[in-house]
């Protein structure tokens, strides 16, 4: 990239958290060009791209003003491409980067999960990939609409050059991380909650000022740690409550609980997770990125996660049965166990 020309960027899987991210970088004047499916693509260039959040935002960009395509050549100007697809097209689109964009750019998995940078190093070796991790939950709302329902930032792994400060700004936080293992693991804990949410069929806000839900939550998390810390790692939280005490702190009467996590409800009161949606538009889930990883973590160190195992099979009926969010009960989750 010649000095003084901004950096070329491409959303390498424009679905909600592409488009939203790279929504704002465009209001914010960044050079930004999509590439996504078909339906995707034909939506925003027909309604073109709107950017909205719990707090206020409220930005727009019109479908003349925006370079979107369902062709990876899109690829070949790219500084930095932002992985966004769900993880079972990383492969995929690790392939595409590698055919298609300069060997220079910088490559950012923004994907859920523990594991997708480390698929995309191997489809790009001595390339610039890192990973990354982004807090907040977005929804397509349709007709070219994507909105953050949740706080929270942007981090990515820390590398040559301070990206972080090149494409962060007053509505895309963004800092560097030099652990980003631990951060990916933090927000992995608190995504079990994506299933949950997809189960119940209620809003976020709705179930997590519900006990009986969050003391599933807490359940799946105490699973989790013993096994993170026989791997050796400790998770860090992107949120202000410490990963280790979110168990009991979960567990706790609600009106005591909103008193703690104050600061962590600032939630869109029509929010939902990215998996009640993918079950709604019967699509895949993540859930392999999620619980599936848990129950294979406990088991490669000798431990048992029922809860989790419980949740992924859950999850795993609804995409084979299709039909939406079963809106299940926490009384109904625990009866398997």
């Amino acid at each position: 990239m010649s000095e003084g020309r901004r950096p070329v960027i491409v959303i390498a899987g424009a679905g909600s958290v592409g488009c939203f991210v790279g929504g704002v970088l465009a209001h914010g004047g960044a050079d930004v060009r999509f590439l996504g499916r078909e339906r995707i693509a034909a939506m925003i260039l027909e309604h073109g791209l709107r950017v909205t959040d719990h707090e206020g935002l409220d930005a727009r960009i019109e479908p003349a003003d925006l370079k979107v395509s369902t062709d990876p050549a899109i690829l070949s100007e790219a500084d930095i491409v932002f992985v966004t697809v769900k993880s079972g097209a990383t492969a995929e689109m690790g392939t595409l980067i590698a055919a298609r964009a300069p060997e220079t750019a910088k490559i950012i998995s923004l994907q859920n999960g523990v594991s997708n940078a480390d698929v995309l190093r191997q489809a790009l070796p001595g390339r610039d990939v890192r990973a990354g991790m982004i807090a907040y939950n977005v929804l397509n709302a349709g007709a070219g609409r994507f909105h953050r329902g949740t706080g929270g930032n942007i981090v990515i792994e820390a590398g040559e050059g301070d990206l972080a400060q090149t494409l962060g700004g007053p509505n895309l936080a963004m800092h560097e991380s030099l652990d980003i293992r631990a951060v990916q693991w933090g927000k992995l804990l608190v995504n079990l909650n994506n299933a949950l949410n997809a189960l119940s069929g209620v809003t976020l806000l709705e179930e997590l000022t519900e006990r009986a839900w969050r003391a599933l939550l807490a359940d799946q998390i105490a699973e989790a740690l013993p096994a993170l810390a026989a791997e050796g790692v400790t998770p860090r939280s992107a949120f202000p409550l410490p990963i280790k005490l979110l168990p009991h702190i979960m567990r706790l009467p609600t009106p005591v609980y909103r008193l703690i996590a104050g600061p962590s409800l600032k939630i869109d009161p029509e929010a939902r997770s990215s998996m009640w949606e993918d079950l709604e538009q019967g699509r895949l889930t993540e859930i392999g990125e999620l619980q599936e990883t848990v129950v294979a973590l406990c088991e490669k160190h000798g431990l048992t996660a029922p809860v989790n195992a419980r949740v992924a099979a859950l999850i795993r009926e609804c995409e084979e049965k299709g039909g939406g969010s079963p809106k299940l009960t926490p009384a109904d989750v625990r009866a398997g166990l």
